[in-house]
C-alpha cells in the first residue's frame, strides 16, 4: 500500500531554516575531520602578491607558521663549531618520540654515520608576574654530526617524530691552512615581509647558479619577532621565529648560517624583552654564541656583539684582543681576517648614525643602555691586528666603505689594502632607510659623500657575497632582490703581501729582538 507523507508549513520552514545552518558548517573546516595543516612560504609570488610593500616600506608580515600543527622536521638549520670535522644541526617538530637522530655520510645511498640529539621545549611569557604563556614552542631539538671530511659534501637525513626529511646536502668547512677559494653569502634585518620572502628567493637562486657556497652569515636584527613593524603587541610574537626559521630553510638547511645577535635580539626593551634568551634557545653558535670565533679554510671569521660593553676591562673586549692576537700570529693559516656584528661604526646615512655605544633616538618613559669602548676602543683592536673586512647590518641600505682607519685615513684603493674596509649589507629586508626619520621626504644622503664612502644604495633591497679567490684577493658582490643573474656591483679587494704584517711574530717582539741584538753586538 503507497503512503504518502504530508508536510506543514512549519515542519518545512524548520527542515529548511536548519538546511541553511548546517551546510555552511558542515562545509567549513571548523567541521573537516582531520584535515592536515598546510603551510608554505608563497616563493613564487610576485612583489605584488603581498601586502603594503612600497618602496622603501616594506609592507606587511606573511602569513604566520603554526608549529603547534607541524610533525615534520622543519626550521633545519645547520652551524659550524670552530672544528672542520663537525656540524651542528638543530630543528623542530610538535612532538618527540624515543628516536631523534640525524643519518648521515659522504654518499647519498649510504648513511652510514648516525647522530643522536636532545630536545627541548621552552614557554614565553614577556613578564615573570604573568601566569598566561603566550607562547609554546615546539620541540627543538640539537645534534652534532662528527668525523666529516674537510671540504667534501656530505648529505643528511633527520628521522624525528615518526617522520623523515628529504636527503639534503652541504659543504664541510675546509681545513686550516687550505687554500681553495671560499664563498660566503651575508646580510642582516630581514624579517618575515614580503621583501623578506623576495630576498631570500633571490639567494636560492644563486644557490642554484653556484653551487655549494660554504656558509652564510647574519648580522643581526633576524626575524623581528619584537613585532617593530607597527603591530607591536605586549610580548614579542614567537610564532615570528617560527616563520622566520621556516622561510630560510632553504638556505640553512644546505649551508652552516652563522648570526651575530642585533638589537632587536639582545636589547631590553627592542626585543620586547627577550634579552637574548630566545636567541640562545633557538641558535647553536660557538664560544658564548654572542661573540666567538671559526675558521673557514684560509679565512677565519670573529662575531661581536654591538650591544655589550668592549672596552680594554670588558669580557668582551679581552676576549676580541686575545683572539685577534691568536689568529695575527697565525696568519700563514688564516691570511683574511673578517668580523661580522649588527651595528655599524662606518656609515654615511643621516639614519642611526655611526655606532657610539648610545643610541641616537629615544623612546618615552624607556631610558636606553649605553656601552663602553664603541668606537675607539674597538677599531684600534681591529687596526692593532690587521682585520681585512667588517661586516654589518642594523642601518637598512647597502653601503661599502675604501680602506679606512680613524675616520679620516682613508685610501680610495682596493690594491694592497692596509685598513679594514667596512661593508653594511642591512638591507635583507626590512623597510628601508631611504627617509630621513620625522621627515616626509628629506632622504638620508642629504649631507656630502663623505670620502670613507665607495658605494651605498637606500632604495633597493638585496643580499652580498664574498669569495675568497686566493691569499690576496677577495671579490665582493651585491646582488639586488629579484636579480640573481648579474650583481649590481662587484669589486676585487687585494691584501698587501705580508710586509709590515709579519707572520707568525708580533712586529713589538721583532723590534725588541732586533734592539737586543744589537746591544750584544756592541757590547
Amino acid at each position: 500500500m503507497k503512503t504518502t507523507v504530508c508536510w506543514s508549513q512549519l515542519e518545512i520552514f524548520l527542515v529548511t531554516t536548519l538546511f541553511f545552518i548546517a551546510f555552511p558548517l558542515i562545509c567549513s573546516n571548523e567541521y573537516t575531520v582531520d584535515k592536515p595543516y598546510e603551510y608554505s612560504i608563497p616563493y613564487e609570488s610576485s612583489l605584488e602578491e603581498f601586502t603594503g610593500i612600497s618602496t622603501p616600506k616594506c609592507g606587511k608580515e606573511i602569513k604566520q607558521m603554526d608549529v603547534s600543527k607541524v610533525k615534520h622536521p622543519n626550521q633545519i638549520r645547520l652551524s659550524l663549531t670552530g672544528d672542520p670535522t663537525e656540524m651542528a644541526i638543530t630543528w623542530t617538530t610538535n612532538s618527540v618520540s624515543h628516536y631523534e637522530v640525524v643519518n648521515y655520510g659522504v654518499l647519498e645511498t649510504d648513511l652510514n654515520y648516525t647522530a643522536l640529539s636532545i630536545s627541548h621545549q621552552f614557554k614565553w611569557h614577556w613578564l615573570p608576574e604573568q601566569s598566561d604563556y603566550k607562547y609554546t614552542s615546539g620541540f627543538i631539538h640539537e645534534s652534532l654530526m662528527v668525523n666529516l671530511i674537510p671540504g667534501r659534501i656530505h648529505f643528511y637525513q633527520i628521522e624525528s617524530n615518526g617522520v623523515s626529511s628529504p636527503i639534503l646536502h652541504f659543504v664541510a668547512a675546509p681545513e686550516p691552512g687550505s687554500k681553495v677559494p671560499i664563498s660566503f653569502l651575508h646580510t642582516g634585518d630581514v624579517g618575515v615581509f614580503g621583501t623578506s620572502v623576495m630576498v631570500t628567493k633571490t639567494i636560492m637562486e644563486r644557490m642554484e647558479k653556484k653551487q655549494n657556497f660554504h656558509g652564510m652569515v647574519h648580522c643581526g636584527d633576524i626575524s623581528y619577532a619584537n613585532k617593530y613593524n607597527k603591530e607591536k603587541p605586549d610580548w614579542a610574537a614567537q610564532h615570528v621565529w617560527d616563520t622566520w626559521g621556516q622561510m630560510a630553510e632553504p638556505i640553512t638547511s644546505r649551508m652552516p648560517y652563522m648570526v651575530a645577535p642585533g638589537n632587536h635580539e639582545l636589547d631590553e626593551y627592542e626585543s620586547t624583552f627577550e634579552n637574548g634568551t630566545i636567541y640562545a634557545k633557538r641558535f647553536i653558535m660557538p664560544g658564548n654564541e654572542r661573540y666567538y670565533s671559526f675558521g673557514v679554510g684560509m679565512v677565519h671569521f670573529v662575531s661581536v656583539s654591538t650591544d655589550e660593553d668592549i672596552h680594554p676591562r670588558s669580557t668582551q673586549g679581552v676576549w676580541l684582543d686575545r683572539t685577534l692576537r691568536k689568529i695575527r700570529n697565525q696568519r700563514d693559516i688564516w691570511p683574511w681576517v673578517v668580523v661580522f656584528q649588527h651595528r655599524p661604526i662606518y656609515n654615511s646615512g643621516a639614519n642611526h648614525g655611526n655606532w657610539s655605544g648610545a643610541n641616537n633616538y629615544s623612546y618615552e618613559n624607556w631610558e636606553m643602555p649605553t656601552y663602553e669602548g664603541w668606537p675607539d676602543d674597538y677599531e684600534a683592536l681591529l687596526i692593532k691586528h690587521d682585520v681585512d673586512l667588517v661586516l654589518t647590518g642594523h642601518v637598512h641600505h647597502y653601503e661599502r666603505t675604501w680602506p679606512v682607519k680613524n675616520r679620516d685615513d682613508v685610501t680610495q684603493s682596493y690594491d694592497d689594502v692596509t685598513k679594514p674596509v667596512h661593508i653594511t649589507c642591512g638591507h635583507g629586508g626590512k623597510d628601508l632607510y631611504a627617509i630621513v626619520w620625522g621627515t616626509n621626504d628629506q632622504n638620508t644622503y642629504t649631507e656630502h659623500h663623505p670620502r670613507f664612502s665607495a658605494a651605498r644604495d637606500n632604495v633597493h633591497w638585496g643580499h652580498c657575497e664574498l669569495e675568497f679567490l686566493d691569499e690576496r684577493r677577495v671579490r665582493h658582490s651585491m646582488f639586488r632582490m629579484g636579480e640573481s643573474e648579474v650583481p649590481a656591483e662587484e669589486v676585487v679587494i687585494t691584501r698587501v703581501r705580508s710586509g709590515v704584517r709579519v707572520v707568525g711574530l708580533d712586529l713589538g717582539l721583532l723590534m725588541t729582538c732586533f734592539v737586543l741584538v744589537c746591544s750584544l753586538v756592541r757590547g
